[in-house]
């Protein structure tokens, strides 16, 4: 984007060569507004966290890589390498933060604004190996012997490091038998050929147009707990018994009450007497027997 900008290919007519560059006809700088302080040794540029942090405005965390639009200048020197220090505003509040290069140490130092997060672990747990020391790097670089003896010692550390299943391929790459594992594979597929044959024999038999799918412990198990006597029973009675023959009968015997409810009144409205019905009728549609009593 800076690029696109700071190559302009228009060129007003009043333009002058004897100015030097487009740029300094206009009276801007190459890099526009990231170079609006360069007066003041400030330059804006795209700047990285390099280590997990916590805001000293918001006490937000910010982790490592997390980009910035800094101000970069120049602080000071360490022998002749330069020392610069950066300024950025967090994204969540206006607090800024100011870190500087630390070239002794190979480092970034924070200045303020925030608070650098204490990350320590052991090599052993971080499964990582331990870096050499000066003195032990000077006397690998001096003695010859003693870089023959140290590298003897790295190579029978990484034998006894590397894991199992790297160990097992290696077995395996020198034992691998190319005709044994093809006949293997082949025996494998004739087999399934084989049954695939026979399930489609089956269906066919069946009239089947679907593949089922092979009979496990649980569909048998499943099977036998659907299909016990005792449902079985229960199914042979439900098939016999007429689905509506509680209801017919609950419903000639409210019909018959009810009959029976206007006989005795039309033989009292008749006779002026007591009419009495059978008390246990022994079918629908009972008749009435009316007696005659004393008047």
């Amino acid at each position: 984007m800076a690029d696109r900008k700071a190559t302009n290919k228009y060129y007003p007519p009043d333009y002058d060569p004897k100015y030097g560059g487009l740029n300094k006809f206009v009276g801007s700088h190459p890099l526009r507004e990231r170079a609006k302080k360069l007066d003041q040794g400030i330059l804006v540029i795209r700047f990285e966290m390099p280590y997990n942090v916590w805001c000293g405005g918001c006490g937000i965390h910010i982790a490592r890589g997390k980009r910035y639009n800094a101000e970069k200048k120049q602080v000071g020197k360490y022998f002749s390498t330069p020392i610069y220090q950066f300024r950025m505003r967090c994204h969540l509040c206006p607090n800024y933060m100011e870190i500087k290069t630390d070239p002794e140490h190979s480092d970034y130092e924070i200045v303020s604004g925030a608070k650098r997060k204490e990350e320590t672990w052991d090599e052993k747990d971080s499964e990582t190996m331990k870096l050499k020391d000066e003195e032990e790097a000077k006397k690998l670089a001096e003695d010859p012997f003693y870089r023959l003896e140290h590298q003897t010692e790295d190579v029978r550390k990484a034998k006894e490091s590397a894991p199992s299943l790297l160990r097992l391929q290696e077995i395996k790459d020198d034992v691998q038998d190319d005709y044994a594992l093809n006949s293997a594979l082949r025996g494998s597929f004739r087999k399934r050929k084989k049954e695939l044959a026979e399930e489609k024999k089956e269906r066919e038999a069946k009239n089947l147009s679907i593949t089922l799918l092979p009979t496990t412990e649980t569909d048998r198990l499943m099977a036998q707990s659907a299909f016990s006597p005792d449902r079985v029973v229960k199914r042979r009675r439900t098939t016999i018994t007429p689905i509506f023959a509680t209801a017919t009968a609950n419903k000639a015997t409210s019909a018959e009450a009810k009959k029976n409810e206007q006989l005795r009144a039309l033989a009292s409205s008749l006779y002026g007497r007591r009419a009495s019905t059978s008390p246990t009728p022994t079918r629908a549609g009972a008749s009435i027997v009316v007696t005659k009593g004393p008047l």
